[in-house]
């Protein structure tokens, strides 16, 4: 990205996540899943050996993104992940900040808005106690790349336009009701529209070049024509996703950053649909 691009890129990144006006039915309980067909992947950036495409097996996704109501009963029966409890080595000073109490959700923190402010440690915290994981970077974002009525959203107008006028909105408070975001084509509800999501290996979304693993990494990738080696130069939201998880520690907490939870086909536990979710 030229310096200007990047430069708002980041300011994005911290100062504007918000709801788009989506309408749709009240969101499916926080254990109901669905199946997430297999398919491949292509990474915005990749080692200079890595193939141009992963493949993604099959896999079971959250339908919705984790809510408060959700995090209060598993900090309710997990005493140690509750805000005045939870250990400064697992989520930073604003973990949980915009709650009332350790178990009050107050007017910030309405219950079935997503939650936010949490770490990466309270996320696969949370996830464990469900049976589940975060999903993965590839998971995520080959879900996350279909549209409303088809698996890929590159071309739906619709997506990107609610997509893009997301991006350039600020990040209200309180956040919006789970039930406003819009279901895509696998039937995954909000993955665009709502916050900033938790993935499980977020950490290796860049590396510096100082680590003993990343000494194939395309060295492109560091200077101003970095972007040049990315799959779609244009994708700025893929770019912005990203940013985002490449500045992260997993003891961070934002106001735009929450989770939902994923599991590999076939491991029971809670409600799994086998259809997608209607808008």
């Amino acid at each position: 990205m030229n310096a200007p691009l990047a430069a708002t890129a980041l300011v994005l990144l911290f100062g504007v996540v918000a709801a788009t006006p989506f309408t749709g039915r009240a969101a499916a309980a926080g254990s109901a899943m669905v199946t997430v067909p297999a398919g491949l992947h292509r990474p915005l950036f990749r080692m200079a050996r890595d193939p141009a495409e992963v493949r993604v097996s099959a896999f079971q996704l959250d339908v919705a993104p984790v809510s408060n109501a959700d995090f209060l009963a598993f900090v309710t029966a997990h005493p140690k992940w509750r805000r005045g409890q939870v250990s400064r080595l697992f989520a930073d000073a604003s973990y949980l900040a915009h709650w009332a109490g350790d178990l009050e959700l107050g007017p910030l923190a309405p219950p079935d808005a997503p939650v936010v402010r949490v770490s990466w440690f309270a996320a696969r915290a949370y996830a464990a106690a469900q049976g589940k994981r975060l999903p993965s970077t590839a998971e995520w974002e080959f879900a996350a790349s279909a549209g409303y009525t088809s698996p890929d959203g590159r071309n739906e107008v619709a997506l990107q336009r609610d997509l893009y006028a997301w991006l350039a909105r600020p990040v209200p408070s309180p956040l919006p009701d789970i039930a406003t975001g819009k279901v895509n084509h696998f039937g995954v509800r909000g993955l665009h529209g709502l916050v900033w999501e938790w993935v499980e290996d977020f950490s290796t979304a860049l590396v510096t070049g100082e680590s003993r693993g990343d000494s194939g990494l395309e060295r492109d990738l560091f200077c101003g024509s970095g972007a040049l080696g990315a799959k779609d130069t244009s994708d700025y939201a893929a770019f912005m996703r990203q940013a985002l998880r490449s500045s992260l520690k997993a003891s961070h907490s934002t106001s735009s950053l929450g989770f939902r939870c994923a599991r590999d086909v076939g491991v029971a536990a809670g409600l799994t649909l086998s259809a997608p979710v209607s808008p």
